[in-house]
């Protein structure tokens, strides 16, 4: 397309957006109206990842294209949406940070009844392409994990794993990553903080819901990795605001920082949760004694939890209080559990997930993301630590920005897959300097005890190990709201073609279980319009770090990690949790309770939209005890 052409094109297309002013999220600014579908967009904004960069205003445009896909025998036409939405702020409706989003929407479905799934990656620093080009979005890269010898770069096809048939689909992200930046007075490092960082989710989500007419939509969040901390606390903050979830999907958790062995540079902690992953990847390379092949490897983990548990997880513990040497006998076990051999448990008894991943082969390193994949040291795979994520950088960094393309989005911006964002985060939270989100997610829970939650894990991960992320939701005690499935695959479950294959069917049922969905058609009509992809070229994309999730910054390695809190404990910290976004109303201390319109006015939609309830003596004015008392009563488990 020549530049009258596209000048031309976006006269049409261009509307801004009245960003300031408005009621409100309940009165948010409209989104400007989509061009015709099959033009091409080529956003004129310069976008930042720099942590001092800010836009002076935002535009609210989005290119528009019509697919189709076949998934489950049936044909379904769907629309992308490419562009940017603006967060606004809970209070006051002020603009906050410009979001850039890709979302796949089902034709012809109703609305009301359609769920609508919002992805992010974490890092904290991470844009999400992984989960968008890797995942369940209708196109998928072929990786054929754990391969490290698929012909470079990836072909890119038709997702016949994709949740398009259950869901429509919101890729979206982060303030400082993609294409995605804050809005001055603020900075992209105002935002940069598990707590802001959540909010401002918040507010994109609760505008893009708004904005899109979703209000009726069963509605789930998706994160994976920093993004499953970041759900357990976004899923507080919106129903606290009074847009309620249906679901969350938690792709490859670190929900507790301070439970993670691996991410301090001095070990105070027990790594026993690691052990089974430890086994998991000596048994795919075939180096425990007895072997175990792929079949056996869910029998071959019950009995690895169990050696975690009564075996090693008490000799650790003992280890680092007194130095206690390991009973020769435990060492031979682990030895023959996990392929290291016995020299090495003595030498690092308590080991961590960096001392397998250097140790396990000679001469080599396996992926931090996925064991199974092997690089020889001093080869181009291994030149980054990780084959796991080096063999997969450049194939998604290349076509996230020629797949933008074919959906007529160009820019001049470069699109940052991985910002500096880890080294200036703010990981404090709820009084810890790293954070423990399962207090939050109980609050979540204890606002709508309907809640269901979806936990997806790969054997495979020694970043993100599934044995610990079943002791951080066991913490919540056994709720039959919380199921867990583990996958052949490692961080990244989607690009095994077993895992992928296998989640997607336990996630669909899981939204078949959770949402009245929308009947998908058999059939579909012709398309209304072609897509016609752009001529134009976006600069390729980047990665400003290489560090990757879940990484402290150095300045936060050395901390002694608090203990989780358990029982009577953990109930107190969701409590606390729940006061402190009631006490966010001025007026919750000052005078003891708050108005219907006070809560409104605070933000607190949760408290607003069931004020007659919770006001059961009619007095006007509820307490936070009210609160929890009207909580009580719908079925949340909480302390009296």
């Amino acid at each position: 397309m020549d530049g009258m052409r596209l000048l031309s094109a976006l006269a049409l297309a261009v509307l801004l957006a009245a960003c300031g002013g408005g009621g409100g999220n309940d009165n948010p600014a409209p989104m400007a109206p989509p061009p015709a579908p099959g033009i091409t967009y080529t956003d004129p904004v310069q976008y930042s990842a720099a942590a001092t960069a800010s836009l002076a205003s935002a535009q609210e445009i989005t290119a528009v294209t019509r697919h189709q896909i076949v998934l489950g025998g049936n044909t379904l036409n769907y629309t992308a949406t490419v562009g940017h939405l603006t967060a606004l702020s809970l209070v006051g409706a002020a603009p906050e940070a410009s979001f850039f989003y890709v979302a796949y929407t089902l034709d012809g479905a109703d609305p009301g009844t359609r769920p609508v799934t919002f992805f992010y990656n974490g890092g904290p620093g991470s844009a999400t392409v992984w989960l968008h080009l890797g995942s369940f979005g209708p196109k998928r890269l072929v990786t054929n994990a754990p391969s490290t010898t698929t012909p470079l770069p990836f072909a890119f096809v038709d997702n016949t794993e994709s949740l398009l048939d259950k869901s429509d689909l919101v890729f979206v992200d982060a303030v400082g990553t993609g294409l995605s930046e804050a809005i001055a007075p603020n900075v992209n490092q105002t935002f940069w903080g598990v707590d802001a960082d959540a909010a401002v989710f918040r507010d994109f989500v609760m505008r893009y819901v708004a904005a899109t007419n979703r209000g009726p939509s069963p509605k789930f969040l998706f994160g994976e990795s920093y993004g499953t901390p970041r759900s357990a606390v976004l899923a507080s903050l919106l129903e606290s605001a009074g847009t309620s979830l249906t679901g969350v999907v938690l792709q490859s958790s670190i929900l507790n920082y301070n439970s993670n062995c691996g991410i301090f540079v001095k070990v105070t902690i027990s790594c026993a949760p690691y052990l089974p992953s430890y086994g998991a990847i000596g048994a795919w390379l075939n180096l425990t004694q007895p072997a175990h092949p792929v079949a056996q490897i869910p029998d071959y983990m019950a009995q690895m939890r169990t050696v975690a548990s009564t075996q090693y997880d008490p000799a650790a513990r003992a280890f680092l209080a007194t130095g206690e040497p390991p009973d020769p006998a435990l060492v031979t076990l682990l030895a023959n559990d996990t392929g290291m051999a016995a020299a090495q448990w003595d030498a690092h008894f308590n080991m961590d997930d960096t001392y397998f991943h250097n140790n396990l082969v000679a001469g080599s390193v396996i992926g931090f993301y996925d064991g199974r994949m092997v690089a020889q040291v001093g080869t181009p795979l291994a030149a980054d630590g990780d084959p796991s994520s080096t063999f997969y950088n450049a194939s998604f960094a290349a076509r996230i920005v020629d797949y933008l393309g074919s959906l007529n989005y160009t820019t001049p911006s470069t699109y940052v897959i991985l910002s500096g964002a880890i080294d200036k985060w703010d990981f404090s939270h709820g009084g810890l300097s790293v954070p423990d989100t399962i207090p939050d997610l109980g609050a979540a829970m204890a606002h709508n005890p309907k809640l269901k939650v979806f936990s997806a894990n790969g054997w495979y991960d020694i970043v993100t190990p599934f044995y610990l992320t079943e002791q951080d939701l066991a913490r919540l005690g056994g709720n039959p709201n919380i199921t867990i499935r583990f996958y052949q695959g490692g961080h990244m479950t989607y690009l095994d073609d077993t895992g992928r294959t296998a989640e997607k069917a336990d996630v669909a049922a899981f939204y078949q279980a959770t949402a009245k969905e929308a009947v998908v058609p058999s059939a579909a009509a012709p398309l209304a319009a072609v897509t016609s992809p752009s001529s134009a070229v976006s600069p390729p994309a980047t990665f400003e770090t290489t560090k990757r999730d879940p990484v402290l910054p150095e300045r936060l390695q050395a901390i002694t990690p608090a203990p989780p809190t358990q029982g009577d404990a953990l109930a107190a910290e969701v409590v606390e949790r729940l006061r402190e976004e009631f006490e966010a109303a001025p007026q919750a201390k000052r005078a003891g309770g708050i108005t219907r319109d006070e809560a409104r006015a605070a933000g607190l939609g949760f408290v607003a939209n069931n004020f007659g309830a919770i006001d059961a003596n009619h007095t006007g004015r509820v307490t936070f005890e009210d609160v929890l008392g009207f909580m009580r009563s719908q079925g949340a488990k909480l302390p009296d």
